[in-house]
């Protein structure tokens, strides 16, 4: 094989493996938006916006937080947090490690505490960052989350309360 025809086959081979694994890494998120239901969490900044860091807002979602006798999984464990609606906005009833057979739940990962599930930041220009954390700091905020049937999510909005 000339060598011209060895490279561009290398070439070839490496840009296939990085569109794979970049296929890999967002494929949860398309999953979510393409697939998913929309639901709404209620959600509270934080940390202010960094201007150094990009127009984001870094988001809590008090409703999935765990009760003081959870557990924390080992690091390589998901985490599945069961929600249901209540009073119009979904509330997690349930943190398990175990897949749930049925119903809406977001999959987590043991990164961060207590865990992620990829819904942490929302992302939008400068201006309207500050808007949403100023509107958060005095009422509070609904994320509109896109959820599949395999528990990933999505942001797909947020509003004021």
């Amino acid at each position: 094989m000339k060598p011209t025809k060895r490279r561009s086959l290398l070439v070839a081979g490496v840009a296939v493996a990085q569109l794979v694994l970049v296929g890999v890494a967002v494929a949860p998120q398309l999953s979510a938006r393409t697939t998913g239901e929309t639901y709404e969490l209620a959600v509270s900044p934080v940390d202010p916006m960094d201007p150094f860091r990009g127009a984001y807002v870094d988001l809590d979602y008090p409703d999935l937080q765990p009760p003081d006798s959870w557990r924390q999984p080992s690091y390589d464990q998901d985490v599945f947090v069961v929600i249901e609606e209540s009073d119009g906005l979904m509330k997690a009833t349930d943190w398990t490690t175990d897949r749930p057979d049925s119903g809406t739940y977001l999959t987590c990962s043991p990164a961060g505490w207590p865990f992620s599930c990829g819904i942490e930041s929302w992302f939008a220009d400068s201006a309207e960052a500050r808007r949403l954390e100023e509107a958060m700091r005095d009422k509070g905020a609904i994320a509109e989350v896109k959820i599949d049937s395999r528990g990933n999510a999505a942001i797909v909005g947020l509003r004021e309360r």
